[in-house]
């Protein structure tokens, strides 16, 4: 109970404060749309940093260097739960929407603030809704910003991912842009596992070497997201030892240290 009053604190205690430059930023959002998501995603970051760590969460964030600096990219993530997209932009080190289910668009001040970062909320049972998010998602990347999206579609409530959805992975195929795989472990830990109730965890989100499809065989390219997926089952079995209570504070910050160093590089 304590760890849930304290997030739920933490983000009325962010939207109070930030209610006045949201106000600005929406304005401003009619005419300069991507000037604003650049003001908005580190804010953002900040709110969703200070929910994990006031939730007792743990992040560990590795392959923050795969991530291409110089172009946009699509993200495809599997879904372990709720604060998948908290995990997502505490650790985001490019400009980047999200999408996410059509029911967050009912929660005020948090759905304005993705509307700010070019996130999209997509209904999973109205394919008209898919189509749009991909055109959409392809409009980000041609303005420079990233997409992260979840092909599985759905939450897996057990360790074996659900199918990654061909259809989503046009937004690469369309655009040209790379894809990188993302591996997430624990999210689930925090809420999904003991709802109502936040409890301390430990989440590892981490960022794979880039997909090129124009380097893929056509068998690949045909099943981009098969590939992808296996490529994330792979590097989610190296998760275990960071899920282990053995993984120390100074492990992880050795960890993060030489990233940062290979990031300057």
């Amino acid at each position: 109970m304590f760890f849930l009053l304290m997030a739920v604190l933490t983000l009325v205690l962010f939207f109070i404060i930030t209610s006045p430059l949201l106000i600005v930023l929406e304005i401003m959002r009619r005419t300069h749309p991507v000037q604003v998501s650049k003001i908005a995603q580190p804010v953002v970051k900040v709110g969703f940093s200070m929910v994990l760590f006031f939730a007792g969460t743990k992040v560990i964030k590795l392959g923050l260097d795969n991530v291409p600096k110089d172009k946009p990219v699509m993200f495809a993530a599997n879904h372990r739960g709720i604060l998948d997209a908290a995990l997502a932009y505490a650790s985001l080190p490019v400009l980047t929407g999200i999408v996410s289910k059509k029911e967050l668009r009912k929660v005020p001040f948090l759905s304005w603030w993705m509307d700010l970062c070019s996130c999209y909320f997509l209904d999973r049972k109205d394919p008209r809704s898919g189509l749009k998010m991909i055109l959409q998602s392809i409009d980000n990347i041609n303005n420079g910003i990233s997409m992260y999206i979840s092909p599985e579609g759905t939450r897996s409530k057990t360790r074996e991912m659900n199918p990654f959805k061909e259809g989503s992975f046009k937004i690469s195929t369309k655009s040209g842009c790379p894809i990188v795989p993302v591996a997430v472990s624990g999210a689930d830990d925090i809420f999904e596992n003991h709802k109502p109730f936040i409890k301390r965890a430990t989440a590892v989100i981490e960022y794979g070497e880039p997909i090129y499809p124009d380097k893929l065989s056509d068998e690949e390219l045909k099943f981009v997201g098969a590939y992808t997926r296996k490529i994330v089952g792979k590097m989610l079995e190296g998760h275990e030892k960071y899920l282990t209570k053995n993984y120390s504070r100074k492990q992880e910050r050795k960890a993060l240290a030489a990233q940062e160093k290979n990031i300057e590089k």
